[in-house]
């Protein structure tokens, strides 16, 4: 097996067991969004075990990285990476949503460790981003920033602002990540605003754009790579996911946007994900 094998198998294996987790907290808590948590598992899994350039002993290192989930809903697939990744500790995932606790329905910087952005109030990540880019270039540091959007929220106009002023700025240190599992509260994207063509799209923005398998690991180290050697323009990664991935009964169902699975449906999925 060749170097490149082995990294792809060891996130892979990680990223099961993010989506473990990601289950489980959400059955503890009896609440929050498993779909869109399960389609980026594979994409966070790979940048916080392996593209990121983070300190979780130093969690406000100046020069760390940044990342940003802009569709802050699916904030347990970020605590679940920030747990493994050793943040705080695992055990803490059991009190997502609690009152007072440090993982709340939508991130707070504020209340949990290795979070660089607050987020839940949809479009508006991208902004952020551009901002903490435009901060690093001006201050002449060579950190990276990383935003997740979900396809819904490009429906949000403010989206495309962000993306003018990225390109205006030649942001070659911003990524954005478009978790495109085309499917979001209401129903299929397609439906509620349809985005195709969404390269063109991005294109139009003079971005760089890739386009792959969310889920392909290998796809996924590719691309980052790829953005990381673009110069003088900011880079989109359009990624192809399926909600609820790697649940048989949650994959390509809306009605799993934002609802906990029982204890025999923790139970099956739990046994789909190889756990016993």
């Amino acid at each position: 097996m060749t170097a490149d094998e082995n990294l792809v198998q060891r996130l892979e294996a990680r990223a099961r067991q993010i989506r473990v987790d990601v289950l489980k907290m959400i059955h503890a808590a009896n609440s929050g969004h498993p779909g869109g948590s399960l389609s980026a598992a594979d994409i966070v899994t790979t940048l916080y075990f392996h593209e990121l350039r983070i300190d979780p002993l130093n969690p406000k290192w100046p020069d760390r990285d940044r990342f940003i989930l802009s569709k802050g809903h699916a904030c347990p697939v970020w605590y679940a990476c920030l747990a493994e990744r050793g943040f705080f500790p695992v055990e803490t995932l059991a009190t997502l949503r609690r009152i007072d606790g440090i993982l709340q329905g939508h991130p707070d910087m504020k209340k949990t460790p290795g979070l660089d952005m607050t987020t839940g109030s949809l479009g508006q990540g991208l902004s952020c981003g551009v901002g903490m880019a435009l901060g690093g270039k001006l201050a002449k540091k060579d950190f990276r920033v990383y935003v997740l959007l979900g396809d819904g929220e490009l429906d949000e106009g403010q989206v495309w602002e962000a993306a003018m002023a990225a390109a205006k700025y030649k942001l070659d240190n911003l990524v954005a990540i478009v978790d495109y599992n085309r499917l979001q509260v209401d129903g299929f994207v397609d439906q509620v605003m349809p985005l195709d063509p969404l390269s063109a799209k991005w294109k139009a923005f003079n971005w760089h754009v890739l386009e792959i398998n969310g889920h392909d690991i290998a796809q996924i180290l590719r691309a980052l790579s790829e953005a990381r050697a673009t110069a003088n323009w900011p880079t989109c990664i359009i990624a192809h996911t399926v909600k609820g991935k790697g649940v048989s009964f949650m994959e390509n169902k809306a009605e799993w946007h934002g609802m906990a699975p029982d204890d025999a449906q923790l139970e099956q999925a739990l046994a789909e994900l190889g756990v016993k």
